[in-house]
C-alpha cells in the first residue's frame, strides 16, 4: 500500500513537471530564452539519460536537438584532448574533478573553501578557484544554494549512521477465548539493521503510546 501511495505521488510529480514547462513555452511563446553555459551543461547532462523519442514527447524550453548540442559541445568536449589545448595551466585531472563534485554533492552546505580542506587532507592541492570553476561548469550551485536542494538519497547517506524507522507488525495469538491480534512495536536502525521491541499490547491507544 505504501508503495502504491508513492507510486501515485511520483506519477503526479512527473505529470505537473510535465506541465509546467508547456505552461513556460506559451508564456515565452516568441521570446528568446538565455541560458548561461553553466545553465546549459545542467540541461544537456539531465537530457543525456533520456532519448530523443522520450525528449521529443515532452515540452521541453529548447528543442532536443539543441539539447544533444549542448552536450556534445560543452560536456562531452571538456574530455575531448586533443591538440587544441594551448599553453597555460594545465587541467585538473578527470578523476581529482570527479571527486570534487563527488564531495560538493554529499556535503551540501559546504563552500569552496571548506571543500579545498576536505581535499587537502585527501592529499589533494587544489585552489579554491579552480573548484569554483568545476562546480560552475557542472551545472551546480554555490553552497547556499546547493545546501536548500539536497536530495532525498544525499540526505540518508549523510545521516545514515543516526536513522531509525518504527513501525507496527501483528502476531496472532491462540488463547482459551479465541485468537487474539497482538500488536508489537519495534523500531529498526537503519545502519546496523538491528531490531528492538519497544513494546506489545492488544490496544495501541494513546496512553499506551505516550508511555
Amino acid at each position: 500500500m505504501v508503495a502504491g501511495w508513492m507510486r501515485r505521488d511520483q506519477r503526479a510529480v512527473i505529470e505537473y513537471l510535465l506541465t509546467e514547462p508547456a505552461v513556460q513555452r506559451e508564456l515565452n511563446a516568441g521570446k528568446r530564452l538565455l541560458f548561461t553555459d553553466a545553465q546549459r551543461r545542467q540541461l544537456a547532462r539531465a537530457a543525456k539519460r533520456l532519448s530523443r523519442k522520450t525528449l521529443a514527447s515532452m515540452a521541453t524550453l529548447v528543442t532536443p536537438d539543441a539539447l544533444v548540442r549542448w552536450y556534445r559541445e560543452l560536456v562531452a568536449a571538456k574530455y575531448d584532448g586533443g591538440a587544441r589545448r594551448g599553453p597555460g595551466r594545465a587541467r585538473t585531472a578527470i578523476d581529482l574533478t570527479q571527486l570534487v563534485l563527488r564531495v560538493a554533492r554529499d556535503n551540501g552546505g559546504w563552500g569552496y573553501t571548506r571543500i579545498r580542506g576536505a581535499l587537502s587532507n585527501l592529499g589533494h592541492d587544489i585552489g579554491r578557484n579552480t573548484i569554483k570553476r568545476i562546480l560552475l561548469e557542472a551545472g551546480m550551485d554555490p553552497a547556499p544554494e546547493r545546501g536548500k536542494r539536497t536530495s532525498w538519497s544525499t540526505f540518508l547517506r549523510a545521516h545514515w549512521g543516526a536513522i531509525a524507522a518504527m513501525d507496527f507488525f501483528t502476531v496472532e495469538v491462540l488463547t482459551l477465548g479465541g485468537l487474539v491480534r497482538h500488536h508489537v512495536l519495534f523500531v529498526i536502525d537503519l545502519a546496523s539493521r538491528r531490531v528492538e521491541i519497544c513494546g506489545i499490547t492488544v490496544d495501541p491507544n494513546g496512553a499506551w503510546m505516550q508511555q
